[in-house]
């Protein structure tokens, strides 16, 4: 935004596209993009695997058993993110954009609402750092906060978040700021009133969400809805998902946290009038 304002900027307007491209084999797009994402994966990669070498000469000094396992480490990083890049750019974003747009387009705008919810939950739960995150506090909790109700609270915001995104597309007169203000006045808020220990939860859970499969699956979704219709705007309307996206599991998570507070006093409560 600040690069907005001191920039000469000008109006900007994008159309998406839509249909997906005949090949004469099922192969050849990710035949032909091969080679690119090889070069992007191992660039992505080489800054780290530098690093390592370097506190390995320097600080780490390990064995060659446990830097073996460590260099192991980095080639299996490279081959997911290698497959990770070439499925997501060959198709898995243009089906979530021919999801988008084919919905949009159909008389009853409630499917494309209750769809948008489901694909958001389910999203979250496809999220490999989601499921690192609420192991991680399960253990440090010692298992006080559970996974499950992490993930249902997760689960929820990022569904209603992808939920408010599609009514902004339908509504033209709903604008991101209508949310995103009051949105996270409220997470300001509950920091307040929220236990501590579910406040850093909750801002952490907001980042995570916002991961790979959000950024391309459930963006690309928006969008294609955005492009269905004449008024709208892709870059206007079709960006700003993952805003809602990291606000929304901050509101949910400190509720949680309220909701275990509640329920912790009211325990203790009956404990000592037992």
């Amino acid at each position: 935004m600040i690069l907005d304002i001191v920039s000469n900027s000008e109006p900007l307007s994008a159309t998406i596209e839509t249909e997906v491209m005949e090949t004469q084999t099922i192969l050849q797009p990710f035949i032909e993009m091969t080679p690119t994402y090889i070069l992007e994966s191992f660039i992505a990669i080489l800054p780290l695997l530098i690093i390592l070498l370097i506190l390995q000469k320097l600080v780490f000094k390990l064995s060659k058993k446990e830097f073996r396992k460590l260099l192991t480490g980095f080639i299996y990083s490279f081959i997911g993110l290698f497959i990770f890049l070439v499925g997501v750019n060959t198709g898995f974003m243009d089906v979530g954009t021919a999801i988008g747009n084919d919905l949009a387009l159909l008389d009853n705008k409630v499917y494309i609402l209750i769809i948008g919810f489901v694909l958001g939950v389910a999203t979250i739960l496809a999220e490999p750092a989601v499921h690192v995150l609420t192991q991680q506090i399960e253990d440090v909790t010692s298992g006080y906060v559970k996974r499950p109700a992490v993930l249902v609270s997760l689960s929820a915001g990022v569904g209603g978040a992808v939920l408010l995104s599609v009514i902004r597309i339908l509504v033209p007169s709903v604008q991101l700021w209508h949310y995103l203000l009051p949105g996270y006045l409220i997470s300001l808020g509950l920091m307040f009133f929220a236990p501590k220990l579910f406040v850093g939860i909750a801002f952490d859970a907001g980042g995570v969400a916002t991961g790979p499969m959000t950024a391309t699956f459930i963006l690309a979704f928006i969008q294609g809805a955005a492009g269905a219709f004449e008024g709208a705007d892709v870059i206007i309307d079709g960006f700003g998902m993952i805003a809602m996206v990291a606000m929304m599991p901050i509101i949910t998570l400190q509720m949680l946290g309220l909701i275990f507070s509640i329920r912790s006093k009211r325990k203790g409560d009956v404990e000592t009038n037992e």
